[in-house]
C-alpha cells in the first residue's frame, strides 16, 4: 500500500468521524531565547548578503520562467520570502500538507522558510485566529524584507482569504504584530517596514502570492468562518496574484459546478485566476503529493511547466496543482528576491551618497 493510499484511508475516516470545530491541534511552542529584537531602521537592507554578482544574477531571472538551473544556481543562494501553509480543518488533514510542504523542499525551496520558527509546524490550523495570522505575517516581512506567500487547502483556503481581508481592515482596524516564539502579540500594531525605515500600520500590509484549493461553501458551515459567508469570493488588494483551485464536482467545497457565484474576482487591483482541476483528483488528500518526486517522467513535465501549456500527464496524484503551485511559488520567489535587491540598492545607494 503506497503512503498517499494510506493517508487516504487514514483522512477519510477521519472525516466523518471529526467533524466539529477545533479538532486540529499544534504542538507547544518552545520559546527560543535567540530571537532577533526588533529591527531598526534599513538594518534588515544593510543585512542583505548578497554581492554583487549573485544580485545581478538575480535581476537577470525572468520570473515567469524560472528553471531548475535557475533554483539551484541563483535562487538557493538567494534570500527566500515566508511560505505560510494554512491546512485543512479535519484532524488529521494537516498530514497531507506535511506531505506538500516537503514536495516543496524537495524541488529546492528552504525548508526553514516554511517551518514555523518557534515550533517547527508545517502547517496553520483554519481554526487559529486570522488577525494572528495577520501579525505573524507582519513580523515576518519587518525581519525578512521579503512578503510571505500563503497557500491553503480546504477550510484552510477560507482562512487564507480571510487573513487578506484582515489586512484590508475589514474586520478590525488595528492588528498587533505576533511574535512566532513566544507565540503572543506584541505591545504595538505597527512594524518599520524594512525596504523604507518608515513605521507603518499592520493593516493595509499586502502579501505577494496566496493560491487556494478546495476552498468552497463548505467551509463557511463552521462558526469561525461565518463572516467570510459574503466574503469568500472577493478577493481585497492586500495581495498581488490569487489564484483559487476546484475539483470539478466537489463535493466537499459543495461547489459542484463553477457558475459565477463561485468564481474567485478582484475587488480592486489584485490579478486574479480560478482554475478548474480534474474531478479526480481526491479533496482531503490532494496535497498528499510528496511522491512526485520519486517520479522523474512527472518531475520533469512540473519543472519545465508553464500556465495554459501542454495537459498534464496522467497520475492518481494532483500533478497539475503541484506544478502550477510551484511555478507560482518560482515567480514569486523571483519577484520579492528582485524588488529586495533593488530596494537595497536604492537606500544604501542614497545613504552612501549623502555620506560624500
Amino acid at each position: 500500500m503506497t503512503p498517499e493510499r494510506r493517508l487516504l484511508d487514514l483522512l477519510l475516516v477521519a472525516a466523518f468521524a471529526l467533524v466539529a470545530a477545533g479538532c486540529a491541534t499544534r504542538p507547544a511552542v518552545t520559546p527560543d531565547v535567540a530571537a532577533a529584537p526588533r529591527p531598526e531602521a534599513l538594518s534588515v537592507l544593510r543585512a542583505v548578503g548578497t554581492d554583487r554578482a549573485l544580485e545581478e544574477q538575480i535581476l537577470a531571472l525572468d520570473p515567469e520562467r524560472i528553471s531548475d538551473d535557475d533554483v539551484r544556481n541563483t535562487l538557493a543562494k538567494a534570500p527566500a520570502p515566508r511560505i505560510v501553509l494554512v491546512h485543512g480543518g479535519i484532524y488529521p488533514v494537516h498530514l497531507a500538507m506535511v506531505s506538500f510542504g516537503r514536495f516543496l523542499t524537495g524541488m529546492g525551496y528552504p525548508e526553514n522558510r516554511i517551518r514555523h520558527p518557534g515550533d517547527r509546524r508545517w502547517s496553520h490550523s483554519p481554526y487559529e485566529d486570522s488577525a494572528h495570522i495577520a501579525g505573524l505575517i507582519a513580523w515576518y516581512y519587518e525581519r525578512d524584507g521579503l512578503r510571505p506567500l500563503m497557500i491553503g487547502h480546504s477550510q484552510g483556503g477560507v482562512e487564507a482569504v480571510k487573513v487578506l481581508h484582515e489586512f484590508a481592515g475589514r474586520f478590525e482596524s488595528t492588528i498587533p504584530v505576533w511574535n512566532p516564539y513566544t507565540d503572543a502579540a506584541e505591545a504595538r500594531t505597527s512594524i518599520v517596514d524594512p525596504l523604507t525605515g518608515v513605521e507603518r500600520p499592520v493593516v493595509g500590509l499586502s502579501v505577494s502570492y496566496v493560491s487556494v484549493v478546495g476552498a468552497g461553501s463548505a467551509g463557511l458551515l463552521m462558526p469561525n468562518q461565518w463572516s467570510m459567508y459574503q466574503r469568500l469570493y472577493s478577493v481585497p488588494d492586500t495581495v498581488d496574484e490569487f489564484t483559487g483551485y476546484a475539483i470539478a464536482s466537489d463535493i466537499f467545497a459543495l461547489a459542484p459546478g463553477r457558475d459565477e457565484k463561485n468564481l474567485f474576482r478582484p475587488n480592486g487591483h489584485a490579478q486574479v485566476r480560478n482554475v478548474t482541476l480534474p474531478a479526480a483528483y481526491e479533496h482531503i488528500t490532494l496535497p498528499a503529493i510528496q511522491s512526485l518526486l520519486d517520479d522523474q517522467e512527472l518531475r520533469s513535465w512540473i519543472t519545465a511547466y508553464a500556465p495554459d501549456g501542454r495537459p498534464p500527464p496522467e497520475s492518481r496524484l494532483a500533478v497539475l496543482w503541484a506544478a502550477d503551485v510551484w511555478h507560482s511559488v518560482k515567480k514569486h520567489w523571483a519577484l520579492e528576491a528582485q524588488r529586495l535587491v533593488r530596494a537595497k540598492r536604492a537606500a544604501l545607494g542614497n545613504l552612501t551618497a549623502g555620506v560624500k
